[in-house]
């Protein structure tokens, strides 16, 4: 357990520089001065009761416990938000002092706003019968949580900057640029380094210091990145410092954006200059990271402030639009057309516009319509074989694709396919998401008229320049329903639920083609998908985890 659920559903994240700022609380606080019962000391002198002053009026009991957590144990807080003040206890003297000592050289924040804490002139926070921490569910929320966070990190080890990161049930992809998306809301990220371990996706995160990393741990720790999966389970890393070699898709030093990327190619590239290599963040610690979590699906649980929805995902007025575009490079100039990229990168999402680099006929710039989709790309599309070429996916730096205006020539190398009827993902959270497949040999056939047999399709297929291996029908409707959830079929590519066969679905043959080689089934799928194989009917493509 983390702790009190009421603590992430009232608070955010405090660090010294960013928060993740809850609701506010308009209960009367008029006389919450009457709280404290005074023993007067000398001012200044070493005491556990921490003085907090110039804290927002909106500021929640977590949110003083949160500063005082990485310093020790936190035994009582007291919110006097009439006079902006507040009093942190903590266990002991040596504690106290670590704290002040700590903000003395580095300014603490609350939402944004600088507070100052000092010693108090108590040596013991008291409260009276009637305002007791009893009788404020808030304030014993936030307590609890910090002694369950105390005893967890008691088995784990302490509070360290470098932060370890597991992300369990990984439906969707979770790349490098969507933690940094995520946790840099919660205060600097300064390196990451992400690896697979056991047949799971994880990641190291360095903060500038442990104030932050704590702030992050408990804010998203066991939280999803999207609806109902990809859960981040965090824990502090026996690191205290990451060494960075190379600025790619698996690690990234933000401090240091001249590192290399670990491939000759793109280093030699970037070195002479060359334009439209874009590669993620190497503009510096300050640039705009792309790669955001599905728009519309927060972190369970965490309060739906502007930060914290921005860490979600979720797109607020005056932030900036996460990147939807991709550059796809060293393309076969003789075979490319807006149509072919449309129709093999509407395999990870819909596609709105494609643009052929005018100058550069080789590059293409490819619009999808949600961030995640343009992930999806790249982990499968990116060094795929096309028409004879290996060809790179990258995002690009632009954000979207502009139209040519009117008059302008263009020769057809751009096209708008906003309103196209083929794309595969209409459906916020559609299921197709789960049944996305990486390029393979063989490609799974739907929407088959009963009118067209085996032999058309393979010739079909022979005409379009493929080899065909080996084909199979599924003629048992009992085969349909299992054989359209593996190939991704789904009502919304098929016009019927998969979990119900129909009448009508039934006489729409599927099958299994197995062709020569992968880059023969990409050229198969570009040129297949949509062929019309009768009046009504036209052939659906994609591409097949299963082999014949």
């Amino acid at each position: 357990m983390r702790g009190s659920d009421e603590l992430l559903s009232q608070t955010g994240a405090v660090s010294n520089g960013s928060v993740m700022s809850p609701a506010p609380n308009h209960a009367d606080n008029n006389n919450d001065a009457k709280k404290v019962k005074l023993d007067t000391k000398n001012p200044g002198a070493p005491s556990r009761v921490i003085h907090i002053r110039n804290i927002p009026n909106e500021v929640t009991e977590a949110e003083i416990v949160h500063l005082g957590i990485p310093f020790g144990k936190v035994t009582n807080v007291l919110v006097l938000k009439g006079k902006n003040q507040a009093f942190l206890e903590m266990s002991d003297e040596v504690s106290a002092t670590t704290m002040v000592n700590y903000f003395t050289n580095c300014t603490a924040q609350l939402r944004g706003r600088a507070v100052y804490v000092q010693f108090s002139n108590h040596k013991e926070l008291k409260t009276d019968q009637t305002h007791s921490n009893a009788q404020n569910p808030s304030a014993q929320a936030a307590l609890q949580a910090a002694q369950a966070l105390v005893n967890q990190s008691d088995t784990q080890g302490g509070p360290n900057t470098v932060l370890r990161v597991i992300v369990e049930h990984m439906i969707y992809p979770v790349t490098l640029d969507v933690l940094y998306q995520i946790f840099s809301r919660v205060g600097k990220v300064l390196k990451i380094v992400t690896f697979t371990k056991n047949n799971t996706f994880q990641a190291l995160i360095q903060y500038p210091d442990v104030v932050t990393a704590q702030a992050a741990k408990m804010t998203l720790d066991g939280q999803n990145i999207y609806n109902a999966c990809c859960t981040l389970r965090i824990e502090y890393s026996k690191l205290s410092n990451l060494n960075v070699k190379y600025n790619n898709d698996k690690s990234r030093d933000y401090t240091n954006p001249s590192l290399p990327t670990g491939d000759p190619a793109l280093d030699s590239a970037l070195a002479i200059g060359a334009p439209n290599l874009n590669l993620p963040n190497r503009t510096g610690e300050n640039a705009t990271p792309t790669g955001m979590p599905f728009t519309g699906m927060p972190l369970a649980g965490v309060t739906p402030t502007a930060a914290a929805l921005g860490a979600a995902g979720i797109r607020l007025p005056g932030q900036p639009s996460p990147n939807c575009v991709l550059l796809v490079s060293n393309l076969n100039e003789e075979m490319v057309t807006p149509d072919a990229l449309f129709t093999l990168f509407g395999v990870y999402g819909d596609v709105q516009r494609v643009k052929i680099l005018f100058n550069k006929k080789d590059n293409a710039l490819v619009q999808m319509s949600e961030p995640h989709q343009t992930q999806l790309a790249i982990s499968h599309l990116d060094k795929m074989k096309t028409w004879g070429k290996q060809i790179r996916v990258t995002l690009s730096k632009h954000q979207t694709v502009q139209l040519p205006k009117e008059g302008q020539p263009d020769a057809g190398l751009t096209k708008d396919y906003s309103n196209s009827p083929l794309h595969r993902f209409k459906k916020p959270g559609s299921k197709n998401y789960q049944n996305i497949y990486p390029p393979s040999a063989t490609l799974h056939l739907s929407n088959i008229p009963p009118t067209v047999d085996e032999e058309q399709i393979k010739e079909a297929f022979t005409q379009a320049g493929a080899v065909v291996k080996a084909f199979k029908f599924f003629p048992h409707a009992s085969n349909i329903k299992e054989d359209a959830r593996d190939a991704g079929e789904t009502e919304e590519q098929t016009g019927t639920p998969t979990g119900l066969v129909k009448t009508p679905f039934k006489d729409r043959k599927m099958a299994l083609i197995q062709l020569g080689s992968v880059e023969e089934a990409i050229g198969a799928l570009i040129k297949m998908h949509n062929f019309q194989l009768s009046d009504s009917s036209h052939l659906r493509v994609s591409f097949s985890k299963s082999t014949i």
